[in-house]
């Protein structure tokens, strides 16, 4: 690991929930590695927010995350490969990425989907409707 790839102070000292990564069912089917990843906001309690790639996956792949996203323990991922129990150490917002025969690079520039929500906010008492 390079001196860039050490964790700096606050890389990795979030508070810690969840035990579930998602993570694209090709890496257990076709028995491809893990070779790019990024970690989110968790959705819910088992969450860790890190989701897993081989690089295959393309986007209408990626639309069905139902079908192709597997929740998967962590520990079953660091059997799997045991660089990943470094980089899935660090906080939300993190993104690495690494190609054949090389190590893990963190990626700056990647910009981490979001879920939208349509949300409508109002202040005039007749305009709200309870059942939105």
């Amino acid at each position: 690991m390079s001196e860039t790839d050490t964790p700096a102070s606050g890389d990795t000292n979030q508070t810690k929930n969840g035990f579930l990564a998602l993570v694209s069912r090709l890496v257990f089917e076709e028995q491809l590695p893990v070779r790019f990843m990024y970690k989110t906001v968790p959705e819910h309690l088992n969450d860790t927010g890190w989701r897993l790639f081989t690089g295959y996956e393309d986007d209408s792949f990626l639309e069905d995350e139902i079908t192709n996203l597997l929740p998967v323990a962590l520990e079953k991922l660091y059997a799997l490969d045991d660089s990943l129990e470094e980089k899935l150490a660090y906080n939300a917002g993190t993104v690495w990425e690494r190609v054949p025969g090389a190590d893990w690079e963190r990626i700056y520039d990647f910009r981490i989907p979001t879920r939208s929500v349509d949300v409508s906010i109002t202040n005039d008492p007749d305009r709200f409707d309870p059942k939105a």
